[in-house]
């Protein structure tokens, strides 16, 4: 390859011997010596915008699966009574699903096999409702349905609904005027929307709406207020759904700067009728994305450095939520999958969101 200074000189020197030639014959071979001159041009991967470190306050006991890519994705119930008595939904996505406190110990684990993401709603007179991605069958996607009792804790099997063809994936809960609405993300892209009925003796789901994406997808997530869909399609973007939408708007594009391939887990901490901020994992450099809504505009990145749990690295699964979880989580609760930890099996480390909005400034400071 060329290095700039001799391209330029190429340049210059075929400059100077067009000029008995006609003017149109001119412009076509000043515009191929200019296009020549710009592909020898060294070309340099784009940086990444600086990345502020924040440190884990917690963690959880590392998944049972020892070395093998285990743990996945967390979903946290926050007790409005007693902050510091809230628990965290994580799978084990070779072997179940556990129930873990704010000390990081798993108080219950049910051995439901292959279940991928989880996430949980609560309201409509149904308790806490926890749903989980079941990839047990590779060809047929089921959604596995849970109530958790939340003074126990454990997770009282209510059973399950068909959420597409092919493997299950990702999953995302939203509780609308409709009733329970499930967003079946599977490996190959398509959505599946499914309604679920709770009302009966065992839980129904119906089909609302079918959606695609060109290419492997998982981390989604649903804005509380409107129903909006966020679906991470891993090596090109965020996509983002509205409430009737068949076709999705990319809103944050793989560019190597802000968002690294692959992009994972999303969530959403909300702020009044349509503030906030949406948070993506961006595993291909280990790092996290911080997006300002309504826009999507981007506000900053940040790590989870080496502290007294360990750096995180390879996240897949996140979940946040706003509000005190006690003096170690004053300012709300993140807790992010940790695909490297050391000598022991993967887990999920706890970080207080405040330490996050502190350090990423100004962007995300009203975001509750």
């Amino acid at each position: 390859m060329l290095r700039p200074r001799v391209a330029e000189l190429t340049f210059t020197i075929m400059k100077a011997h067009l000029t008995g030639l006609p003017v149109g014959a001119r412009v076509i071979a000043l515009a191929l010596a200019l296009l020549a001159t710009l592909g020898c041009r060294e070309l340099r991967p784009p940086e990444a915008i600086p990345t502020v470190v924040v440190e884990a306050s917690g963690e959880t006991e590392p998944v049972a699966t020892a070395d093998a890519d285990a743990a996945d994705d967390p979903a946290i119930w926050r007790n409005p009574a007693d902050p510091e008595a809230s628990w965290i939904i994580g799978t084990d996505k070779k072997a179940g699903i556990h129930v873990y406190g704010l000390d990081g110990r798993s108080r219950f684990f049910l051995a439901d096999g292959r279940l991928n993401n989880v996430d949980l709603v609560e309201g409509g007179g149904v308790g806490v409702i926890v749903v989980a991605s079941d990839r047990n069958d590779p060809g047929a996607a089921v959604l596995r349905i849970y109530r958790l009792e939340t003074t126990a804790p454990a997770l009282i099997s209510l059973g399950t609904v068909a959420g597409g063809v092919g493997e299950a994936y990702g999953l995302a809960l939203w509780l609308g005027p409709q009733g329970l609405h499930a967003y079946s993300v599977l490996k190959s892209g398509a959505i599946e929307e499914v309604l679920i009925d709770l009302s009966g003796g065992s839980p129904v789901g119906r089909t609302l709406r079918r959606l695609q994406l060109a290419s492997q997808a998982e981390g989604c997530v649903v804005d509380p207020r409107d129903g909006t869909l966020y679906v991470a399609e891993e090596a090109v973007g965020i996509w983002r759904f509205g409430r009737s939408d068949t076709a999705g708007t990319l809103v944050a594009s793989v560019d190597g700067r802000f968002l690294a391939a692959d992009v994972e887990g999303l969530a959403v901490v909300t702020d009044g009728v349509e503030g906030g901020v949406l948070v993506a994992s961006s595993q291909g450099d280990n790092a996290f994305a911080v997006f300002a809504l309504p826009w999507v505009s981007p506000v900053g990145r940040f790590r989870v450095g080496a502290g007294a749990y360990g750096a995180v690295e390879e996240t897949d699964g996140i979940d946040v939520r706003g509000g005190t979880f006690g003096p170690r989580f004053l300012g709300g609760l993140l807790v992010v999958q940790d695909g490297v930890n050391g000598a022991r099996a993967q887990n999920f480390k706890l970080i207080d969101w405040g330490h996050v909005r502190r350090a990423l400034g100004e962007g995300v400071t009203t975001a509750r």
